[in-house]
């Protein structure tokens, strides 16, 4: 269960968005996805490597 603590002038606006980045960090979502279809070991190692690879052409070293 998430808890969020509201100080007493926030507004719901502002409460909602504390609830949404709290909640996007505990990966309930992700996982959900995840779960939805059976991936291969394989197929799931292959596209970390993909994903690594993109963030080293996009971030070059020094």
């Amino acid at each position: 269960m998430l808890i969020v603590p509201i100080k007493e002038n926030d507004t719901i606006d502002k409460a909602l968005k504390k609830f949404k980045k709290k909640f996007e960090k505990t990966g309930v979502v992700r996982e959900l996805r995840s779960r939805q279809g059976f991936e291969k070991k394989s197929i799931t190692r292959r596209q970390q490597v993909l994903k690594a690879i993109h963030r080293a052409k996009m971030n070059p070293p020094k």
